[in-house]
């Protein structure tokens, strides 16, 4: 099966910039899920065993179903140490851009980002990228931006030569943006790259439990209280939302990564089609986190677009307002009245 994504020309670009660089940083974009870590950390395994100085660097916290990856506590975050992070930007060889397709999506850091003077190549698979770069491989296609660096690896012939330690993020980059393979997975060549990765001696079943087994009691009754209390259905429409506020996460004793997956429980509804999330954030007054999935070949990516400042694929998306909850709720309510039946 042929799984190679480059062009001779892009390859052979690829290599060089690789050839040309002893110190390399790897960075992605704001509140960082599993194919953004798994992705960064699967290259960076790569590039260390090529004798390169790799650093991957991340805006702010990600969560804690993620910290058991290999060499995950390697990360450096731009949250906690900017000065650090802005001295690594400024003297590196070279940057990868991962999971990414704007700037912007790395908030303040994306500012350090484009002011260093290293060449950029992005591996991403969403739409409209607009980083200036030397080297972008956009794929919006594929599953996700761990099942491109695999697909890179691969042609650059480095597969033989993989580590566990670098299969296990790819593995769990692929396997978060597809919902464990549930969504945006119906390429025969993720199966097949699955395959291959099996061969590093990988336990795909324990990934999937540090991930979607590993969360506190609080997370499960958080999860109770949005089902019953807050979930709003909109029969009609085939369409849901719930909107939990700072209040709500606080009695609940919410860390970073317990509203992963919420959004998706919406969807069992029979004859769903769309579902909403709205999560004011922890610590900064008028911002609110928009998570969208839907089903089919309904779009929640223009939804996204249209309404929340957002973006994303066919079926899983996100966007931010700046406003309060009960504003944010009357865009909702908005956007869903507008659905065409």
């Amino acid at each position: 099966m042929n799984i190679n994504l480059l062009n001779d020309n892009e390859l052979a670009l690829f290599r060089q910039f690789i050839d040309n660089a002893k110190n390399i940083v790897l960075c992605c974009h704001q509140n960082p899920d599993g194919d953004a870590i798994g992705s960064c950390l699967g290259m960076a395994e790569y590039l260390r065993q090529h004798d390169k100085n790799t650093m991957v660097v991340v805006p702010d916290k990600f969560p804690d179903f993620l910290q058991w990856l290999p060499d995950s506590h390697l990360i450096l975050r731009y949250d906690k140490h900017p000065e650090r992070v802005e001295e690594v930007f400024a003297h590196t060889d070279l940057v990868f851009c991962l999971d990414f397709n704007r700037p912007e999506r790395m908030e303040s850091l994306g500012d350090v980002m484009l002011a260093s003077p290293a060449p950029k190549i992005m591996i991403d698979h969403h739409p409209e990228p607009t980083i200036p770069t030397v080297l972008s491989i956009s794929h919006p296609e594929l599953s996700s931006s761990s099942e491109l660096v695999f697909r890179i690896i691969w042609q650059l012939g480095g597969f033989e030569s993989m580590t566990r330690r670098g299969a296990i993020p790819i593995y769990c980059g692929m396997m978060t943006d597809t919902g464990g393979f549930t969504y945006n997975s119906n390429n025969p060549e993720i199966y097949f790259i699955i395959s291959q990765l099996l061969t590093k001696h990988i336990d795909k079943d324990k990934i999937y439990r540090n991930v979607y087994n590993n969360y506190s009691e609080w997370r499960l009754r958080l999860m109770g209280y949005m089902l019953y209390q807050k979930l709003n259905v909109v029969a009609d429409k085939h369409a849901s939302y719930f909107a939990l506020s700072r209040q709500d996460l606080r009695r609940f004793h919410f860390i970073k990564g317990d509203a992963e997956g919420l959004v998706n429980l919406p969807l069992q509804i029979k004859g769903m089609r769309l579902s909403i999330s709205l999560r004011e954030d922890s610590e900064r007054d008028n911002l609110i986190w928009v998570s969208l999935r839907s089903v089919d070949d309904f779009s929640c990516t223009k939804i996204a677009e249209k309404y929340f400042n957002g973006g994303g694929h066919l079926n899983a998306s996100g966007g931010r307002l700046n406003c309060s909850l009960d504003e944010a709720e009357q865009i909702v309510k908005r956007a869903i009245s507008e659905i065409d039946n």
